[in-house]
């Protein structure tokens, strides 16, 4: 079995070009419409940063939302402009980190979907790439950002091997993925090892077992918040899930929004 140990960028290899199989349809998954409903009210262009293969910003470009994309991975984005061509779009794609984003326009609304700010594991990073979303907002642009509390209260800080998701490729083939984490409650950091298989007629064709230590890291509530509101930010909403109802403590995923002055 092939190992990729803590490569370079996220999503490389089989985490990348199994992510939309594993995923199966996304059509319905909240954030589509709440995410469109804050472009909406922030403004335009958007910036959907971490667009992976292209879940969000193909269908707003469909549209005729303006919107950019940026991810780290260039075979994330190769994907995206596959699929964008298939579909007669051209997106304008940025590789880039959040740490270090640099582009060429600012935006009424930055999307950071999917819990991806997490993956920047240290704070000092994450406060950099805070400030380089706030300068790339226009006046009264809008952060919208999902985070994911990966640990709580009675929960084990292991957790061992376990079938993560098994799906089945248009060719026949069967994509399935195996997962194990550990916690570490004292600097809030999740570190994770996966495998990853694609298999037909019970012969594996290709294998790959993936390695990240720290992979994300989790924020209180109040962390989230004081993060928005260091960096300047104000109004800050922390919202359930999707929706506009306010988060309470036991939500495991909520949305935050925060507006430049």
């Amino acid at each position: 079995m092939q190992r990729a140990d803590d490569p370079a960028y996220e999503y490389a290899g089989l985490m990348a070009t199994t992510l939309d199989v594993l995923r199966g349809d996304t059509s319905r998954w909240g954030d589509r419409a709440r995410f469109r409903d804050l472009i909406r009210h922030h403004g335009q262009p958007a910036l959907d940063v971490g667009c992976a293969t292209g879940r969000l910003i193909l269908d707003y470009l469909d549209e005729g939302i303006d919107i950019d994309g940026v991810d780290v991975s260039p075979e994330m984005l190769a994907l995206c402009r596959a699929k964008a061509a298939a579909r007669g779009l051209t997106p304008t794609l940025y590789q880039q980190d959040m740490a270090t984003l640099d582009l060429p326009r600012r935006y009424g609304t930055i999307l950071v979907p999917s819990s991806t700010f997490q993956l920047l594991t240290d704070l000092g990073e994450a406060h950099v790439a805070m400030r380089r979303f706030f300068d790339h907002l226009l006046p009264g642009g809008g952060l919208v950002m999902t985070f994911m509390h990966l640990w709580r209260a009675g929960d084990p800080t292991e957790t061992d091997w376990a079938a993560h998701r098994e799906r089945v490729r248009e060719d026949g083939a069967t994509v399935r993925r195996w997962s194990r984490a550990q916690y570490d409650l004292d600097t809030q950091l999740e570190h994770t090892e996966d495998r990853y298989e694609i298999a037909r007629d019970g012969v594996v064709l290709a294998a790959e077992e993936r390695r990240r230590s720290p992979a994300t890291r989790w924020y209180t509530h109040d962390q989230v918040r004081t993060l928005y509101e260091t960096t300047g930010f104000v109004d800050v909403a922390l919202t359930r899930e999707w929706s506009t109802d306010p988060a309470v403590p036991k939500d495991r995923v909520i949305t935050a929004v925060g507006t430049r002055p």
